[in-house]
């Protein structure tokens, strides 16, 4: 095995992953990108190196070597991009609507309480004065 040749391919892979998690978060594009990282991401990092003579002739044991080392950190870098933006944008609309609920609550008991309403001609208007 070839150290360098392994750290190019990290390398790549890691860029690979992070680029493919920021991809996969666009709702029509999410699953052919998560099925180039998961199936073929692989053959186009070895084609890359390939094309631009940074690798040279590899036999089948070394191509499953590289492969599985290139799915393993492109998944790794994928999940550490992906995975927190998820967990925000769901936390953020989990927020959204709790707190949208609470408002709305809010808003009919001051109704409720003080019995004055907001007519719809009013949306408009001022409701406090700055002296």
């Amino acid at each position: 095995m070839n150290l360098i040749i392994l750290k190019q391919l990290a390398i790549l892979s890691a860029f690979a992953g992070i680029v493919l998690g920021l991809v996969t978060i666009i709702p029509y594009v999410s699953f052919i990108s998560f099925m180039i990282l998961l199936l073929f991401l692989s053959a186009f990092i070895l084609v890359y190196l390939k094309q631009n003579d940074l690798i040279g002739i590899i036999n089948i044991r070394e191509g499953c070597i590289y492969g599985a080392v290139i799915g393993f950190v492109s998944f790794i870098a994928f999940s550490v991009v992906y995975t927190p933006v998820l967990l925000m944008l769901l936390m953020a609309g989990i927020s959204a609507l709790f707190n949208g609920f609470t408002g709305l609550v809010t808003a009919w008991v001051y109704e409720l309480i003080t019995g004055q309403k907001k007519e719809n001609d009013q949306n408009n208007s001022i409701d406090f004065e700055i002296k």
